[in-house]
């Protein structure tokens, strides 16, 4: 019999080292499995006794027995009292032999839940057998390559990263504090309850009081992210080949979210009052629309188009993304109205509208909302800073209990320590006293930024003062490409946003998405200087 004590490189072909961290039964462990795996051990090869190969090894023999335990309760090994271990038979993906000579396991043999089936690859096979190829992608798996979200040449963390709260100004020891005590608060044993009451009360009461939401606490979700609670809201309400309507230029991530839960997309133009609705009563043949989202002059659907009533509507009614308009009173009304007669949801994306500058900010739409179709979304990532991002969503009453089934069954989940120290930073009235504060230093920014580029670049540029948010759109006035404009500056270490790429279909304008939240007077100063380098290139 042959034991391989006389592998070149140690016995069997090991190679163990005291240094690196692993310990010695890992590494004797994993290069047996190997070896196994790799052909050198073949099946039904039997190996040193454990005294033997600690002494060739030069370990103890507690740590060689307990690596081929470990072998053996994965199905590598075969080791019987009275005898040395023995290199199991392990299934290959050509063999359908159940019990055949040479000792090939059965289909539940240990061998076989080793390797997570029945179809565990052998040495032996993967001498003869073709080369293997890697698991083809899904469709969705492709797209993602060619998907222009997130914008891949935005440089993060430099001027002047658009949507971005500023870190500098955050109360971080008033925030560790909470975080301290919601560790404290969350209650190990409450695990039923994905969606915490206290963060629930705390953050329904603000909203409530500053947003004119209009809810029951059950009916307010958290999730890691807003884009995780737009993403659970479009299927909760779309089947696939559904449409939906959007705001163009509008949220990349929206239009994510619409397109990985089936639907067929469609751009609506925004004007002064935000998105431009179809006019004239509703059709069962369908509504006017134009490649680029605009509308038609037309009675009808134009040829060819696909003419269906919405089942979902994505709008950004407070400040609209990326244009900032605010949509009036009577848009607001004739989008309920439009959305009731087809029967379609509404997604309300309220991302910033904490910061508003001029006079009180306008209700969320959801407060208007007497059909209970609106699905209103938030983040903290915005109000606070962006390593907190966790959204949040007040579902119609009806969809309740679905929101939380598909929590749980997509992992879309906040750890309860965090919701409660959120709910302390609410409860204690950090929150809100941090928001005042931003407002006063972020219209400041706002102004400065403004001033920089109408000064600085009037002649290319033409810049409307947004009312909230946290950044400013910049169009161009020539013919100039925002997205050459934008690889020249990311180029120089500045971050924009091409505002060509919010479109649905053909892009209308071209300009930049430029913020001024994150970042203080003289970086903002720097930044212009480079942006009017690049604009003169």
């Amino acid at each position: 019999m042959i034991h391989l004590l006389s592998r070149p490189g140690g016995p069997l072909g090991l190679t163990l080292t005291r240094a690196g961290g692993i310990s010695l039964q890992r590494q004797i462990c994993d290069q047996l499995r190997d070896a196994a795996l790799q052909g050198r051990l073949q099946s039904g090869q039997q190996l040193p006794s454990t005294r033997e190969l600690a002494a060739a090894l030069g370990v103890a023999r507690n740590t060689v027995a307990d690596a081929l335990a470990q072998l053996a309760m994965e199905g590598f090994l075969d080791i019987r009292q009275g005898r040395r271990p023995m290199v199991t038979a392990l299934r290959t993906l050509g063999d359908d032999t159940h019990g055949a000579p040479g000792g090939r396991p059965p289909t539940g043999s240990r061998a076989a839940r080793a390797s997570g089936s029945a179809l565990a690859p052998t040495a032996a096979a993967s001498a003869s057998s073709s080369p293997s190829t890697s698991p083809r992608p899904s469709r969705w798996a492709a797209a993602l390559a060619s998907s222009d979200w997130p914008f891949r040449q935005e440089p993060s963390g430099v001027p002047l990263a658009p949507g971005m709260a500023d870190p500098r100004e955050f109360p971080h020891d008033l925030w560790a504090r909470c975080l301290r005590g919601g560790a404290r608060r969350a209650d190990a044993r409450d695990t039923a309850d994905l969606n915490r009451q206290p963060l629930r009360q705390a953050l329904l009461a603000h909203l409530v009081r500053e947003r004119g939401v209009r809810a029951q606490a059950h009916q307010l979700f958290f999730t890691p992210s807003a884009q995780a609670a737009l993403d659970l809201c479009a299927r909760l309400v779309l089947d696939r080949g559904d449409a939906a309507w959007m705001e163009s230029p509008g949220y990349g991530g929206a239009r994510a979210a619409l397109l990985n839960a089936g639907a067929a997309l469609r751009g609506m133009a925004v004007d002064g009052e935000g998105m431009v609705l179809p006019d004239g009563a509703w059709q069962e043949d369908g509504l006017p629309f134009t490649e680029d989202g605009g509308p038609s002059k037309k009675t009808g659907a134009p040829p060819g188009k696909d003419s269906r009533p919405p089942k979902a509507i994505f709008v950004t009614p407070s400040h609209q993304y990326p244009t900032g308009v605010l949509m009036s009173a009577a848009r607001r009304q004739a989008l309920l109205d439009l959305a009731r007669r087809a029967g379609a949801a509404i997604l309300e994306d309220d991302y910033d509208s904490e910061f508003h500058y001029d006079g009180r900010p306008v209700a969320a739409l959801q407060g208007l909302d007497a059909d209970g179709r609106v699905f209103y979304v938030g983040t903290f990532a915005k109000a606070m800073i962006s390593d907190i991002r966790v959204g949040y969503a007040v579902v119609p009453q009806a969809y309740a209990a679905s929101f939380v089934l598909a929590q749980r069954q997509t992992g879309q989940i906040v750890a309860p320590s965090l919701q409660a120290g959120l709910a302390m930073f609410i409860e204690r009235g950090h929150f809100s006293a941090h928001i005042r504060r931003m407002n006063r230093v972020y219209r400041e920014r706002r102004d400065h930024l403004v001033d920089l580029l109408r000064r600085r670049l009037g002649k290319l540029l033409q810049v409307e003062t947004p009312p909230g948010g946290m950044q400013v759109l910049a169009t161009f006035t020539g013919g100039q490409d925002d997205t050459d404009v934008v690889r020249r500056l990311a180029a120089a270490g500045v971050s924009a946003r091409p505002l060509s790429r919010h479109y649905v279909g053909t892009p209308i304008r071209h300009g930049l998405f430029l913020g001024f939240a994150a970042w203080r007077a003289e970086e903002m100063a720097a930044a212009v200087d480079r942006l009017e380098a690049a604009l003169h290139e």
